[in-house]
């Protein structure tokens, strides 16, 4: 029984190791969002960090217009990296869970 529990701890453990470093590769995975015709980009990393907003000259002469285009893009882009980001993680803890009887929480 005990041997048991020390593995299932041991495996817990190494889970959390693995979705650590799981956490830390994410901040190195970037990726662009545009927006529909392409005068705003965002660049995010899957942490959900934003590394760089560039935005067209055209942009620039309308306030208005350029906060509507901040807001869509910002949150295409926010949504994007978050499923990126729950996707990974969540793999890496349905692969490091300890093969508990009537836990199926990743089922």
């Amino acid at each position: 029984m005990f041997g048991d529990m020390m593995g299932m701890m041991n495996k817990i453990k190494e889970t959390q190791e693995k979705v650590e470093a799981t956490k830390e590769r994410l901040k190195t995975v970037s990726f662009e969002e545009k927006s529909s015709d392409g005068l705003l980009q965002i660049t995010i990393t899957a942490a959900r960090e934003i590394k760089n907003i560039s935005i067209a000259d055209e942009l620039l002469e309308d306030k208005e217009q350029l906060e509507d285009y901040l807001v869509l893009t910002l949150n295409k882009a926010i949504e994007r990296a978050s499923e990126m980001n729950e996707a990974e993680l969540a793999a890496v803890a349905k692969d490091g869970m300890p093969d508990i009887p009537g836990l199926d929480m990743f089922k």
